[in-house]
């Protein structure tokens, strides 16, 4: 795990406690009358618990004090939720061109099996980002109870090809399953977007309603969390709906691609070169992902 990762950890206890009490700010604002005053917005989430409402109890070694034990897996708000992430590209990809370069099932035709994917000028690349911050989402979610499945085991090898990718999520049949990537867009625009499934034929009809829910949760704590603004060269208010993605073609459960900034903009590349961010990044990734699951 990335020094980044570790840098960052919180109490299993501490966050849990947290999304339980989102939990029930949730119940309650479900449960709210539709119209009960002006400016209601009965689909809107409830206020979060932000990172700050919970302490890091860690010492300088890294290891949690004697009276605030970890929850063991499974015991928090999202105990019975499987959550799928796909840090998007791989380490090893460029080294294998043939092998990234073979045709898969997309949905719709074919399509490389995976990319390469983008790098900042500093040489800081996507599939190390994406890595690192999946880490990171993957252990707030877990230390809420969350039962979380990444799709590689590392950043040093070559794939799995997009079918690979969709057919994780269908095979555990996750209650949302996110892909994280980072854009390699033009060097004057800034910003990002949330990649949603359009509806293609016998394909995504299913998903596309419940990850248009999903897709919205996360745009709105991304948004407030990560300093970072929609995407101003592309998609639309920070959403893209596509049907050209084997990925989200495939998945049989609700799925989106974030897509965290743009990596050859100068403002957007120092702050995701930045592990202090990035841990914030991922604290309102997580709360994004958890306002969803909570919802059902």
């Amino acid at each position: 795990m990335p020094d980044s990762a570790t840098a960052g950890l919180r109490s299993r206890n501490t966050r849990a406690l947290a999304l339980l009490s989102l939990a029930v700010l949730w119940t309650a604002a479900c449960s709210s009358p539709v119209g009960d005053g002006p400016g209601t917005d009965p689909t809107a989430a409830p206020p979060l618990p932000g990172p700050e409402d919970g302490s890091n109890t860690s010492g300088e070694d890294g290891e949690t004090s004697g009276d605030d034990e970890a929850a063991p897996p499974g015991d928090g708000p999202l105990g019975d939720r499987v959550v799928v992430i796909d840090p998007g590209h791989n380490g090893g990809n460029a080294a294998a061109p043939s092998e990234i370069n073979s045709l898969v099932p997309a949905g719709h035709g074919e399509k490389a099996c995976d990319t390469v994917g983008a790098e900042s000028a500093n040489g800081y690349a996507e599939h190390e980002f994406n890595w690192e911050l999946s880490l990171l989402v993957q252990e707030r979610l877990e230390a809420d109870g969350a039962t979380v499945i990444l799709t590689r085991e590392d950043n040093e090898g070559v794939g799995p090809c997009i079918d690979e990718r969709a057919e994780i999520g269908n095979e555990n049949e996750a209650d949302a399953a996110l892909s994280i990537h980072a854009d390699g867009g033009p060097e004057s625009g800034r910003g990002f977007h949330v990649i949603t499934p359009g509806e293609v034929p016998d394909l995504t009809e299913e998903i596309v309603e419940p990850s248009a829910l999903l897709a919205e949760d996360i745009r709105r704590e991304y948004l407030e969390g990560s300093d970072i603004p929609y995407a101003d060269y592309l998609a639309e208010d920070g959403l893209d709906e596509r049907t050209d993605l084997g990925g989200l073609n495939l998945s049989t459960v609700p799925k989106v691609f974030l897509e965290a900034g743009n990596m050859r903009n100068p403002e957007d590349a120092e702050l995701m070169e930045d592990p202090e961010w990035r841990e914030r990044a991922a604290d309102s990734i997580a709360r994004g992902v958890a306002t969803y699951l909570l919802r059902n």
